[in-house]
């Protein structure tokens, strides 16, 4: 399980795991102000938001030749586009620095954020426990815009990149530039384009309105491919190794930064030995 399901929002579960997070070590910190008299909840937030500007900067900086053509997308954060370890690092430094003359902020701090970590941590454990297996590849036909069919396992065989899209979704409808220059970019990985539920004619004109040039589009007229990955929403993007296994799976828009980093990751274990 990856995402969370609210009526018609799907939420990525490492969002909500965060929210619970902040809540876990907000609730405790007041607790501890009420019960001891000291408070360390204004320590503590200057160490989140620290945290978060920090790990978002060191994003933007690691993709500035992307950012720099469009700065202002750097403060839009949908994209999930953060250095986790950097923000961490940061934050501990703050904590210590603004304890560092209050030793009676120490504790309370300590476990204010022990407690929104297990949370986060126990979140993510939970999460992986109760998934269920990845599936390979799915051994399913798709249909070409010609009309023909093909066995999507038969574009695999190298690290490829599955992203289930529809004409009608707006973040499809986004990130397609992103996908089309990632394609173009990085010859040894494919990429295939499943449009769920649609006819070739809705596509091809897509397509051509949109000026698009993407290779390897195919279409899924009766969403099986949704079907058989468990995909809850569109855009859907999984990233399989050259043996078919899937190793990374995104549900939602992807910016072309982000695209770049999971791009790297699926690299760095696309062959297994």
């Amino acid at each position: 399980m990856d995402v969370v399901r609210l009526g018609p929002l799907i939420i990525p579960l490492s969002a909500v795991l965060v929210v619970l997070a902040l809540l876990a070590a907000t609730t405790t910190a007041d607790w501890l102000r009420r019960r001891r008299g000291f408070d360390a909840g204004t320590v503590m937030w200057r160490m989140i938001v620290a945290g978060f500007v920090a790990a978002r900067a060191v994003f933007v900086l690691k993709h500035h030749d992307i950012y720099v053509k469009a700065p202002w997308s750097a403060l839009d954060i949908r994209d999930g586009g953060f250095e986790p370890v950097a923000g961490l690092i940061v934050a501990c430094v703050i904590g210590a620095e603004l304890t560092r003359r209050r030793a009676e902020l120490r504790r309370p701090l300590l476990a204010s954020v022990l407690a929104g970590g297990a949370v986060w941590i126990g979140g993510l454990l939970a999460a992986q426990a109760l998934a269920p297996p990845r599936p390979p590849l799915p051994d399913l036909m798709v249909r070409q815009l010609d009309g023909s069919e093909v066995a999507l396992r038969s574009l695999g065989g190298r690290p490829l990149v599955v992203n289930l899209w529809a004409t009608w979704c707006p973040p499809c409808r986004r990130e397609m530039p992103a996908m089309q220059a990632a394609q173009a970019a990085n010859p040894d990985i494919g990429f295939v384009f499943v449009n769920q539920g649609e006819s070739g004619a809705v596509v091809r004109r897509f397509l051509a309105t949109q000026q698009l040039r993407l290779q390897n589009v195919v279409i899924d007229p009766a969403g099986q491919l949704a079907a058989r990955t468990g995909a809850a929403g569109y855009p859907t993007t999984l990233f399989y190794d050259a043996d078919g296994k899937l190793r990374l799976r995104h549900v939602g828009e992807l910016s072309e930064a982000t695209l770049r980093d999971k791009l790297a990751s699926l690299q760095r274990v696309g062959y297994p030995p």
